[in-house]
């Protein structure tokens, strides 16, 4: 396992449109291990392949609390199938806009479907955390970030902070 740089915005890599998964085998495998250490050392709860450069449709998560054991998560192809009309409003952070935290709102429900660390078919109706956390991560493999629900105002200076930033720190 290795951890990988994560990149962050305004990198154009982060607009790509990830592909479709083949196979679920042991090179994919090895990716996800990737995702998650990287995930875990940066620190987060998600992760998408695209945010370590890689346009595939895999993501991570991990949504246990600092005093519970580690439920890491794989998603290869997720799909949401169904969305409630009903919308929550949750302050999302993402490791590719980092330090910067906004209000989105979303639908509260979902039901969504993917395959596993071991390419099994999973399909789960979800709400709450888990269901905010799988739209904002699959909105990656769509080559959208947070900041791109939020205003054009409030994005712009989210995005020249991290230029800015950038250009400091390299």
């Amino acid at each position: 396992m290795a951890i990988r740089p994560i990149l962050t915005a305004p990198d154009p890599r982060l607009k790509t449109i990830s592909k479709p998964v083949e196979t679920v085998d042991d090179e994919l495998r090895a990716l996800m291990d990737d995702m998650l250490e990287t995930m875990y050392d940066a620190p987060g709860i998600g992760l998408a392949a695209i945010q370590i450069g890689v346009p595939k449709r895999v993501i991570v998560m991990d949504l246990a609390g600092k005093d519970e054991e580690p439920q890491p998560r794989y998603f290869v192809n997720p799909e949401i199938t169904w969305t409630s009309d009903e919308m929550s409003s949750y302050e999302e952070g993402c490791l590719s806009v980092p330090e910067m935290y906004e209000d989105v709102q979303r639908p509260a429900r979902i039901k969504a479907r993917w395959l596993d660390y071991h390419g099994n078919p999973v399909e789960v109706e979800a709400d709450g955390m888990l269901a905010t956390c799988l739209q904002h991560e699959m909105d990656h493999l769509e080559g959208v970030l947070f900041i791109d629900h939020l205003s054009k105002l409030k994005r712009d200076i989210i995005l020249r902070k991290m230029t800015k930033a950038k250009k400091r720190y390299g």
